[in-house]
């Protein structure tokens, strides 16, 4: 065979193989990432990017649930700053994020301890007085994790107490605290 006919073949090969590649993958199902995921009313996971790495509010124990309480700068230098103490309430763009997971009493620890257990939601809460205006400023979202297939999804918070699943859901709890700008919780000395 000459040197261009196996240049002509390799090249109808490789022309080939990356078409089938394209089709296959064009093909496949994908379940979407956390990032994807949206509550009604439209509050999504990714207006929470990175709370993951955000400081620590506060930590409670509700029933047979852990809860860690963080909040982004701009919540945390509220906080610092005496809000909602001092009778001012929180900047839009103050946010905060609640990680649930199941308490489970340690055997190993010390003391046996209640130590994390499987993850079971986060919550957020975002300040946006225009967005949020009829619900004290503030948008709530909730979203459950399935262990099974290791996503999120939007919650259908059957916890309690119940709410509606969408950007407002914890409102008519949060009205219990209005005069704390609808925040439950506090920042502790260090």
């Amino acid at each position: 065979m000459h040197t261009a006919s196996k240049f002509v073949l390799a090249s109808a090969i490789c022309t080939a193989l990356a078409v089938s590649v394209v089709v296959s993958a064009g093909s496949v199902t994908t379940t979407p990432d956390k990032y994807d995921l949206k509550v009604t009313g439209g509050l999504a996971f990714s207006e929470f990017k990175g709370y993951e790495a955000w400081e620590t509010m506060a930590v409670s124990h509700n029933g047979g649930a852990l809860a860690l309480i963080m909040g982004n700068p701009a919540m945390i230098s509220a906080l610092k700053s005496g809000i909602p103490g001092n009778g001012k309430p929180f900047p839009d763009g103050a946010k905060m994020a609640k990680v649930h997971w199941a308490a489970v009493k340690s055997e190993t620890e010390p003391g046996n301890p209640f130590v994390p257990g499987g993850l079971g939601n986060v919550d957020f809460m975002v300040k946006d007085s225009k967005r949020f205006a009829d619900s004290g400023g503030w948008g709530y979202a909730v979203f459950e994790y399935d262990e099974a297939p290791g996503k999120f999804r939007p919650g259908d918070l059957n916890s309690q107490p119940p709410q509606a699943n969408d950007a407002k859901c914890g409102f008519a709890c949060h009205t219990l605290v209005k005069d704390k700008d609808y925040v439950f919780t506090e920042y502790k000395k260090r």
